[in-house]
């Protein structure tokens, strides 16, 4: 196993060398971690609640909507489900599905003719199968859709990794963490055209080549979450921008963002996510050659 995985990092470090012009920088210990992470980051994308697997997103309009394969359908399943499944009832917030006598579809592995659905942003999400299909409600805003996965999808099976730039540890930055309080509102565009209002604890400032630079945070559990772009959006990275994570600040108001943990959204592995897009005050004005770049055309 362990000579598979070095085996794995060597062909993903070449294939680094040669596409970006760029050497990695940085001792072996954080080299060699970096890449783990990023092989783990990998794996976790091929998990069954990872993002290489979905296979459609059908959004509800009000009243009945009919799914399964057949094209009369209101939402069309792909070839392998069944031809005339049941409907999704859009009722004032309410999604009920009611599944079709016949049907073998199954209901939070049970066979049930009709439940209300709980959706994604609820506990106890429900969950409705077929073969190798699985499917749950979303609720993005004030809009719903069913979001389906392919178990057995190609991408999954045959997935290429991501390019990166090489590990540089130049880009593994201490900043400042300067907090709002109260905590302020701040808009999140999504790629679906809709906005969240996340509430942002505060900032980091830091600095590279004697310039400094801000980005609004959103809490996330005990860390730090950010939405950025940068000059390499659209170019060598991902144009709708990059996520990164990083630890709370420390007792000094500290915060170690390190660049090469810089990872796609998953709108760049698929068409069927709803991404959030990077706020304004986190377009920077430099070049941040660290982290995963582009991958296919999404």
């Amino acid at each position: 196993m362990k000579s598979k995985i070095a085996l794995t990092v060597i062909f993903i470090l070449a294939f680094n060398f040669c596409s970006s012009g760029l050497e990695e920088k940085g001792s072996r210990e954080y080299i060699e971690a970096t890449n783990e992470w990023h092989l783990n980051r990998i794996e976790r994308l091929k998990q069954e609640n990872g993002w290489l697997n979905l296979a459609g997103l059908y959004w509800l309009e009000n009243g009945n909507n009919s799914f399964g394969a057949d094209l009369k359908n209101d939402l069309v399943f792909p070839k392998g489900f069944e031809a005339e499944a049941g409907t999704f009832k859009l009722d004032d917030s309410v999604v009920t599905v009611i599944l079709n006598e016949e049907s073998r579809v199954l209901i939070n592995d049970s066979k049930i003719v009709s439940l209300q659905l709980k959706s994604d942003v609820e506990d106890s999400t429900t969950i409705m199968s077929y073969n190798n299909f699985k499917w749950f409600l979303i609720k993005r805003g004030d809009k719903f859709g069913i979001r389906l996965r392919d178990l057995n999808a190609e991408l999954v099976n045959n997935f290429p990794g991501i390019e990166r730039f090489p590990v540089n540890e130049d880009w593994k930055i201490k900043a400042k963490f300067i907090e709002y309080n109260p905590p302020k509102q701040i808009n999140i565009p999504t790629i679906i055209g809709t906005v969240d209002v996340e509430d942002s604890p505060g900032f980091i400032e830091f600095e590279v080549q004697n310039t400094k630079y801000k980005m609004d945070a959103i809490k996330s559990g005990d860390g730090l979450f950010f939405v950025f772009a940068d000059l390499t959006s659209g170019e060598e990275t991902y144009g709708a921008g990059r996520f990164l994570y990083s630890a709370g600040p420390n007792e000094n108001n500290e915060v170690i963002v390190d660049f090469n943990k810089s990872y796609n959204p998953p709108c760049a592995f698929t068409k069927y996510a709803t991404c959030p897009l990077p706020p304004e005050q986190n377009r920077l004005k430099i070049r941040i050659t660290a982290g995963e770049m582009n991958f296919g055309s999404h």
